[in-house]
């Protein structure tokens, strides 16, 4: 019995990791594609190469629930258009082992996932983040549609590019009084983490009394808040490329400042839950293959993994929003297509011969 559970699971492992090859190849293209376009004489062809490059490991976190799915899809259907599934029922062997066998090589890609996402998103995302912001931004204040705003108290702030040790690179500061007047805006070309504060180097600073302004420049000024490095990594990063540490600590820092953060928490909830998403993908899968899909092409077996995979991750993505203008919890987005997913893949299991 173990030999024939390595059998199916060396047959849906490989099957797996060829689709996230192909699904990662055509993403990769697509992303350099799209960077083209913003091509200039600071953003160069090397950065946006090293840009896709970086982006590959949020790209295989991302596509591997898909690739799960589609994966166990050709799978299991190379076993069934063999009739070698077929066999192995007349044997004896119950479908419940059938899915356990399945489940070893799938319990593989999602300890993967969740080596990349907390361990490698995190540090390639930001730095790919990074090197495009400072390719884009250069010394100019708010001068791309990249880079980072945050409230703090009274303070509007934008940072361009801010690296892994905290040094922030264009930060513009936005001071408003208690009628939400705005009295001052700067700009520090450049921002390092001293001492328990802030240390703004080349400061220029333009005040706003009445009819008239005032402007002020300085090599060196101190500026103290409540945003500390380690922080202020999270702020720079997409939701997506943190990791569920990460994003616990973000949500907490955002919930003392009385500030919303409903990607996040979306994001939270999402990753931590994406093993039951897996595996309840992996049964829908399991369940179309000795169900309704057992006598298809291989072709229409992928395209039907490509469409569940799509109507389950468009779900979420809608529900989440929605969680938001709502009101109802986050969990209840991400973990609601989880469910149907497991309710309809339990019953078309038992229903299936």
């Amino acid at each position: 019995m173990k030999l024939l559970d390595r059998y199916i699971g060396q047959t849906v492992l490989f099957s797996c990791l060829i689709v996230l090859l192909a699904i990662i190849g055509l993403d990769v293209l697509f992303a350099f594609i799209d960077e083209l376009k913003d091509l200039s004489d600071r953003y160069t062809l090397g950065i946006a190469v090293r840009y896709v490059l970086l982006s590959i490991p949020g790209s295989v976190y991302e596509f591997i629930p898909l690739s799960c799915l589609v994966g166990c899809l050709i799978g299991l259907g190379l076993l069934a258009s063999s009739s070698e599934l077929t066999v192995m029922r007349a044997a004896g062997v119950s479908k419940f082992r059938i899915v356990l066998s399945v489940s070893r090589p799938v319990i593989l890609l999602v300890v993967l996932a969740g080596l990349i996402g907390e361990f490698v998103v995190p540090v390639t995302g930001q730095q790919a983040t990074v090197e495009r912001a400072k390719a884009h931004g250069g010394g100019r204040a708010v001068g791309t549609q990249y880079g980072v705003w945050h409230r703090e108290g009274d303070w509007m702030m934008h940072f361009n590019a801010i690296e892994r040790d905290g040094t922030v690179h264009g930060l513009t500061l936005y001071e408003f009084n208690a009628d939400r007047q705005l009295i001052a805006s700067s700009f520090a070309q450049k921002a390092l983490y001293q001492n328990g504060h802030w240390q703004l180097q080349q400061l220029r600073t333009t005040h706003f009394e009445g009819d008239r302004n005032r402007v002020e420049i300085r090599d060196t000024e101190r500026w103290d808040s409540e945003l500390k490095p380690e922080l202020l990594e999270l702020l720079s990063m997409e939701p997506s490329d943190m990791s569920i540490e990460g994003l616990y600590r973000f949500n907490q820092y955002m919930n003392s400042q009385h500030l919303k953060a409903a990607t996040h928490e979306l994001e939270f909830w999402s990753k931590l839950l994406q093993p039951l998403a897996i595996f309840s993908l992996v049964l829908i899968a399991v369940s179309f293959v000795f169900g309704s899909l057992r006598s298809v092409t291989m072709g229409q077996r992928v395209l039907v993994g490509i469409l569940v995979g799509l109507v389950f991750k468009f779900s979420q993505d809608l529900l989440g929003p929605a969680s938001t203008v709502y009101g109802f919890s986050p969990l209840v987005a991400i973990l609601s297509p989880i469910i149907l997913c497991v309710l309809a893949g339990g019953w078309m299991l038992r229903r299936g011969s």
